[in-house]
């Protein structure tokens, strides 16, 4: 099962790898090599985010998003959003904006390609930190009979029965964002583009919940069928259902795509150097995502979408500080890792205390966390 899941997303770091060295000769390669592990540790979250919105949809569509989505994300996301952004806030045309890049100037220096998309970081930083946050408040102001920081997830859950909640808090980090962590001048943009993430969460969520088909309503509407999923039977959305749950992703995948794709400008000014080592990166975390849903993990560590969601709260807050203050991409990394692997062995203390429970003859009963 883990040649068949990552069997493509091996051959494509070889095949990206040949081009980092036929490129620019050894130290393409490396630097190349550098990205795609960046970009599998600061995105290692997102996998398992993913694989909650994905366990939903059909084979036919996880199959999508393994193909045409690491196209979005690879060409998309890691080579024209950059070109755009650059675009935009220059004012080029998109041919300049080609050949500025592929100048590959030094991006300390004022003009260059990685100067203006630095300069382009706090808009891309409001946007992309207000959508995380938005996503990890809905999940962390939902009230769930799992918990797994429970000491501060059922005050908070209480908490967010107060209706749109996650809306004026999000509003409120905005503002402080725009006034205590914007660059001088920037305020009126970071305010735009933390809006226009919020907007674009709201409408994105919104059709998701809209067409999003309980198992009840399966024969009414036609838009689940029931699969296998480790081994267990679930209702999975198909149709105009699974497209749209398609497109949550790819925006969810964008907006945890901001960190790597600046980031990378901390290595290299060389789009394509970026494109193809960010590309290698991306196409391995969807394939963990794949792997994720197949082996059922999720529904087994049951604490690991608790991490994932605590680990987004965290990068959408590291988002929103870069715009005035420097952190080291190793940090982001480590901050994601942390909660994720937490979380899993906290699952692991779960399943194992209640297989004793079991096996002692007791109630089986789930623990409301720690």
């Amino acid at each position: 099962m883990l040649l068949r899941t990552f069997g493509a997303s091996m051959a494509i770091a070889v095949i990206g790898l040949t081009l980092g060295f036929l490129y620019g000769g050894a130290t393409g390669l490396a630097v190349t090599a550098i990205l795609a592990v960046l970009e599998v540790s600061l995105s290692f979250d997102n996998a398992v985010v993913n694989a909650t919105v994905l366990v939903k949809m059909s084979p036919f569509w996880q199959k999508i998003f393994l193909t045409v989505g690491v196209a979005i994300a690879v060409f998309g996301m890691r080579l024209v959003f950059p070109l755009l952004i650059v675009g935009i806030t220059a004012k080029l045309t998109p041919a300049e904006a080609i050949r500025l890049a592929l100048e590959k100037g030094d991006p300390h220096q004022k003009g260059t390609y990685g100067y203006l998309l630095h300069q382009a970081h706090p808009a891309i930083a409001a946007f992309g930190g207000i959508f995380l946050l938005m996503l990890f408040l809905d999940f962390i102001l939902e009230e769930r009979e799992i918990t797994w920081l429970t000491w501060v997830e059922r005050p908070l859950a209480r908490v967010g029965k107060l209706d749109q909640l996650s809306v004026v808090v999000s509003l409120v980090v905005l503002a402080i964002a725009a006034t205590q962590l914007a660059p001088a001048g920037k305020e009126a943009t970071v305010l735009l583009s933390g809006a226009l993430g919020m907007i674009t969460y709201l409408v994105v969520n919104g059709l998701g919940e809209l067409f999003n088909v309980e198992a009840e309503e399966v024969e009414e509407e036609g838009e689940a069928v029931v699969a296998r999923n480790g081994g267990r039977a679930v209702v999975v959305a198909v149709g105009k259902a699974a497209f749209f749950l398609f497109l949550y992703l790819e925006v969810l995948d964008a907006s945890f795509s901001f960190d790597g794709v600046v980031g990378a400008f901390a290595i290299t000014s060389d789009p394509i150097i970026i494109a193809i080592g960010l590309g290698i990166g991306a196409m391995f975390i969807r394939s963990l995502t794949v792997y994720l849903v197949k082996k059922g993990t999720l529904a087994e560590y049951v604490y690991l979408e608790h991490g994932a969601l605590w680990a987004i709260g965290a990068l959408a807050f590291l988002l929103l500080f870069t715009m005035k203050y420097e952190v080291p991409e190793v940090v982001t990394g480590l901050i994601g890792v942390g909660f994720i692997a937490a979380a899993f062995v906290s699952s692991v203390v779960r399943n194992r205390r209640l297989e004793a429970d079991e096996k002692a003859g007791g109630v089986q009963r789930e623990p409301a966390g720690v």
